[in-house]
């Protein structure tokens, strides 16, 4: 029982440990590639040391303008508010639309499917009859050719018996 509580707490101070440290995700700017190509200055690269010393790991969060370059943090005005937002109402709309009308195209595939599914159905069902009808038929014929075979075996055998019975008659 030591064991497993030792094990078990020793796993989670590792696990605790391994999700403690935080990762930023590498910046990547909206830049055209004619613009790439004209900008000499790489990104700036962070190092262990320029890292504020209150959160080791972690790479503070800014935001970029076309040149890949820093921007400070203006607030917004109510014009550039308004316009974001109907710019993200837009792109909501559109979204919608666009989900309207894959759904009328999901519900008349599926229709189709459905009655093609129907059409399958019965054509099966249709099929299984005529195999059952073609499986009596062949049934028919065997017994029918069975009873062709039983009678000329009667008709031969008597044929024979009164051949043979005929032929020792004449020999007395």
């Amino acid at each position: 029982m030591r064991v497993v509580v030792s094990s078990l707490l020793g796993f989670s101070l590792i696990c605790s440990t391994a999700w403690a440290v935080e990762s930023a995700p590498a910046p990547t700017p909206a830049v055209a590639p004619a613009a790439q190509a004209t900008t000499a200055t790489p990104p700036p690269q962070t190092t262990p040391q320029t890292l504020p010393a209150n959160k080791p790991g972690t790479v503070p969060a800014t935001k970029l303008d076309a040149n890949g370059l820093p921007l400070e943090t203006k607030p917004l005005t109510a014009e550039q508010i308004a316009k974001n937002k109907a710019v993200q109402d837009a792109k909501v709309k559109a979204l919608v639309k666009d989900q309207a009308t894959r759904l009328q195209q999901l519900e008349k595939a599926n229709l189709d499917a459905l009655a093609q599914n129907q059409e399958l159905q019965l054509k099966n069902d249709s099929l299984g009859v005529q195999v059952q009808v073609l499986q009596s038929e062949r049934s028919a014929q065997m017994f029918l050719y069975g009873a062709a075979t039983i009678a000329v075996g009667v008709l031969l055998g008597f044929l024979i018996a009164s051949y043979v019975y005929t032929k020792r008659r004449r020999q007395w």
